[in-house]
């Protein structure tokens, strides 16, 4: 395959496509989803025969346990994957929406409209769900989308695109409007970084290498997606019970995803009163523990080393360190925070308060699991990552963050003196 005449090729039918998506209706893009959906799950086992052949390809690759467990699928994430095709699907179109208004003493009225980016390209990891919850919002927020899976999920998410086409062709929509680029080659990656006559935006989801190379080397705007280094903060005032549950679902509901806690931090105080019976949770459920200071002189628990603080495991690991507080815990995420998701469990209004105004991170959690920093349980159906960066979109791009605006100005034969 010549890769830039065919990623040329691709661009200029999805920059076509785009241009008809623009003004696609609400119920096209409904009902495209929609079919979307029941393909997918008409051809589950399809999907899953072919998920097979990428699960020994991933075996022989050497993925660790929790890069395997975010590639499977079985019927139940097939079922996630429909019902967050059906989500998006029921959701209302961002595209013309209206988000203000106002007049001038000129006589003109201005008002301020969504409409879509363009051409989206994704470059992502592993995980085959995300060639639907990629193309979905891409097809509703109004943009044709070029996708680049993972090599690991190559079979699934052919598999999965093609139920995307049978959706558009279903509305009536270009088949071009969502593109699965046909290569495991990475030079497809670099040649989609260079595609600023076609790509509007890129949006990299993955590890932190994906991430960096996409950074250093895109001429075409970046949605960033960064490392999910999670903290959990135990406050004094934090209930035992509720620290016990949500740490242990922190860390290992499922160790893969970007919302899963990478380090627990402690106040003294609390470590005074109760110890960490979270600790003792975890290394029973078998995480490996990377403290510090009195902590890694508990029983069970490993001297963390320094770069354990700031590193994304992905795995049953977490390091754990004793802070001065509440001040302490926001110093810590400060300097190893991702901006990602960091929660607080405490019962002190105040803390809580200074917590949320001082962690600059695009999702702050209180009282709940960091494992919620998901588009699904935003509300969104579905998300194409989360954006750590502070431009245009931050926290879980959903469909209405793939939308930018325009001015409509109207006048009556209105002229500026």
């Amino acid at each position: 395959m010549d890769i830039h005449a065919e990623m040329q090729k691709i661009g200029q039918q999805a920059k076509a496509a785009s241009v008809q998506l623009a003004f696609a209706t609400s119920d096209q893009k409904r009902d495209s989803l929609l079919a979307a959906a029941d393909c997918v799950w008409e051809q589950r086992a399809a999907i899953i025969s072919a998920n097979v052949k990428d699960m020994e390809f991933g075996r022989n690759k050497g993925l660790s346990a929790a890069m395997m467990d975010r590639l499977m699928l079985d019927d139940s994430r097939v079922q996630g994957i429909v019902d967050g095709l059906r989500s998006v699907a029921g959701q209302a179109d961002p595209v013309g929406a209206v988000l203000a208004e106002w007049d001038m003493p000129s006589g003109l009225n201005i008002r301020r409209v969504s409409t879509p980016l363009g051409v989206i390209g994704v470059i992502y990891e592993s995980r085959p769900n995300v060639t639907a919850d990629a193309g979905g919002l891409c097809l509703k927020s109004g943009n044709a989308a070029i996708l680049r899976g993972g090599s690991e999920s190559f079979h699934s998410s052919t598999a999965i695109h093609a139920c995307l086409v049978v959706g558009l062709q279903a509305a009536g929509l270009p088949e071009t409007a969502i593109q699965l680029v046909p290569t495991r080659d990475r030079a497809a990656v670099s040649e989609m970084l260079t595609m600023t006559d076609y790509i509007d935006v890129i949006v990299p989801r993955g590890g932190k290498g994906l991430v960096g190379l996409v950074q250093r080397e895109a001429r075409v705007p970046v949605f960033a997606h960064l490392e999910g280094i999670c903290h959990v903060y135990i406050d004094a005032a934090a209930d035992v019970e509720m620290a016990r549950k949500i740490v242990m679902n922190a860390k290992t509901r499922r160790t893969g995803i970007c919302g899963s806690a990478e380090t627990v931090l402690i106040d003294k105080a609390f470590f005074e009163r109760h110890a960490a019976p979270f600790i003792t949770d975890m290394l029973a459920a078998g995480v490996e523990v990377r403290a510090e200071g009195v902590l890694a002189d508990l029983t069970g628990t490993v001297k963390a080393k320094a770069d354990d603080f700031g590193h994304e495991f992905l795995d049953m690991i977490i390091a754990a360190k004793l802070v001065d507080g509440v001040d302490g815990a926001i110093e810590h995420i400060g300097i190893f925070g991702s901006n990602h998701t960091d929660a607080i469990v405490t019962e002190d209004a105040a803390a809580v308060e200074k917590f949320f105004q001082r962690v600059d991170s695009a999702i702050l959690m209180h009282n709940a699991s960091t494992q919620f920093a998901d588009g699904g349980e935003f509300g969104m159906g579905a998300e194409i990552g989360i954006a750590t960066g502070k431009l245009h979109a931050r926290g879980p791009v959903g469909a209405a963050q793939l939308t930018s605006f325009k001015y409509l100005v109207t006048g009556n034969g209105t002229i500026r003196p």
